[in-house]
């Protein structure tokens, strides 16, 4: 099934956060945390973060050509972002901001296989529609928005913008509903106002994509059921579905097709598997002679590989 497929003809041009990760193995569980102290770690790596760039890493690595939009520093991480997708083979259109600087996340994951992201990211978060040389989608065969809630400029008009370029162009458009930081922290007007701002473009979108809990939030459902009928009748026209142990679905037309998890062996890698399920749909989505089901089932088999550590997609960040 893997060598069925070549990825070589297949593109994606991809808008969202880029950044630097900071990155230890998972820590013990305890109340040591919260007390005065230092903790001693095996490692701490500098990797490529943000799951726009996390996103066009994991399409080139497969072997298709990809293009990367975002906008960072004028600072010397700035410069180690962009010098890290060009030796990756990515093509970057990256927004120099003179006033903020490049961001950066520190990941933290636990023994128990939680995380928790302490992240800053002014430049992201900064991100307009002038911002973005489209000079280069012409020719791409799907467009991601990812990160969608992190820049307020791209939120409130500039994602509509971008989704009417990319509709003229006839370039399908994917959009990752991920968790909003601002869900249970703001007021319920801004929420719904944020919520809001992302249904209204939903028209334009050919495959969204999120897990169950947050396709829930974000269509105000209390099961998954009524979540995908409702993004579907805000004009998505279809969804990808990350199962988790349950797999990988899709949904489309009021039926969702659901295919379980490749079997993997250990486990070397948890986080990101989401973005490498959604990249794999997104090209595969160019192939419209390979059903759903083996979308699915291929799209899993590559996730699996990747958590047993056989495949590596997120490269650390250049010197």
């Amino acid at each position: 099934m893997l060598s069925a497929v070549d990825f070589a003809a297949d593109s994606i041009c991809v808008v969202g956060n880029i950044n630097r990760d900071i990155k230890i193995p998972p820590l013990p569980l305890g109340d040591y945390l919260f007390r005065d102290g230092e903790t001693s770690t095996g490692s701490i790596n500098e990797t490529i973060g943000g799951g726009g760039a996390n996103s066009a890493f994991t399409a080139v690595a497969l072997g298709a050509k990809a293009s990367f939009l975002g906008r960072i520093g004028t600072d010397g991480l700035g410069d180690r972002l962009d010098r890290t997708l060009t030796q990756h083979g990515i093509i970057a259109r990256l927004a120099r901001d003179k006033s903020r600087p490049s961001g950066t996340s520190i990941a933290l994951s636990f023994e128990n296989s939680q995380r928790h992201f302490i992240s800053c990211l002014p430049a992201n978060r900064a991100l307009t529609f002038a911002d973005l040389d489209l000079s280069i989608l012409p020719g791409h065969g799907h467009l991601l928005r990812a990160d969608v809630w992190f820049s307020e400029p791209m939120l409130y008009g500039g994602n509509k913008e971008l989704f009417e370029q990319a509709r003229q162009l006839a370039v399908p458009i994917s959009l990752d509903l991920n968790w909003d930081p601002h869900w249970g922290e703001a007021s319920a007007a801004n929420i719904h106002a944020r919520k809001q701002a992302v249904r209204d473009v939903l028209p334009w979108v050919a495959l969204a994509h999120g897990n169950a809990r947050e396709l829930m939030m974000f269509s105000d459902a209390e099961t998954l059921d009524t979540a995908l009928r409702r993004i579907t009748e805000w004009g998505a026209g279809g969804i990808v579905v990350h199962l988790g142990d349950k797999g990988a679905g899709h949904y489309s037309h009021g039926i969702l097709e659901i295919e379980p998890p490749a079997a993997v062996r250990s486990m070397a890698n948890m986080a990101g598997t989401g973005d490498v399920l959604s990249i794999c749909m997104m090209l595969l989505h160019q192939h419209p002679e390979m059903n759903v089901r083996n979308r699915l089932r291929l799209s899993n088999a590559i996730v699996g590989e990747f958590i047993e550590g056989r495949r590596q997609f997120i490269p650390n960040l250049a010197d």
